[in-house]
């Protein structure tokens, strides 16, 4: 159940955010669906094929029925989301927070190894970002020089390790998935980012 969770949370914020993303640019609500379900359903899709499993949208109609229903409710509300402090990066932090620990736990749940299981964790958390961002034209919060794919490291490493040394799943899953957001959190508020490769020297 709190796996079921944890995908519907990340489904449903990142559908949010592919939204925002719509409404920003003026589209029709068919654009909004599509927005929503590409990022909604986009990293999760990934992290099946590459895991060989069946993919999770198609086992179940209820991924497709979260994205639809945000979607007509960011079409009629989408300007009272904008009220709020940085709508679209937040909703992006949260979806990652959850899905950097279910891609993890399903990499896990399969009999993947722990390196496995923390790259499944990075990719389903940050995939359907990026393939928003690229088909909207957007600069990519990937490519920022802030946290981002490692605050997608750091819950989906911290739910492994948690997970090895035996904490309770709830437990595990729970400390895993605040420790993402609170770093990304800070990302988006204090502009936390890891040293940086430096440039070559003019003219070296």
């Amino acid at each position: 159940m709190l796996l079921q969770l944890l995908d519907y949370l990340g489904v449903g914020v990142f559908a949010v955010a592919g939204s925002i993303v719509a409404s920003r640019k003026g589209l029709d609500f068919i654009a909004f669906l599509f927005f929503a379900t590409l990022t909604g359903i986009g990293g999760g899709t990934l992290r099946d094929l590459l895991l060989g499993v069946p993919v999770f949208w198609i086992k179940s109609d209820g991924y497709l029925m979260v994205c639809l229903a945000v979607s007509i409710l960011m079409w009629f509300f989408a300007h009272i989301v904008e009220g709020f402090r940085k709508p679209l990066r937040w909703a992006d932090a949260i979806g990652m927070a959850a899905y950097s620990v279910m891609g993890a736990a399903k990499a896990l749940s399969i009999g993947d190894t722990a390196f496995v299981a923390v790259a499944m964790g990075v990719a389903t958390a940050t995939f359907g970002g990026v393939l928003r961002d690229v088909v909207a034209g957007e600069p990519s919060a990937i490519v920022k020089q802030e946290v981002y794919v490692s605050a997608a490291f750091a819950g989906a490493g911290s739910y492994v390790v948690l997970n090895y040394v035996g904490l309770g799943n709830w437990y595990a899953a729970g400390i895993a998935a605040l420790l993402a957001l609170c770093l990304r959190g800070g990302a988006i508020e204090f502009g936390w980012s890891l040293p940086s490769y430096p440039k070559s020297k003019k003219g070296s």
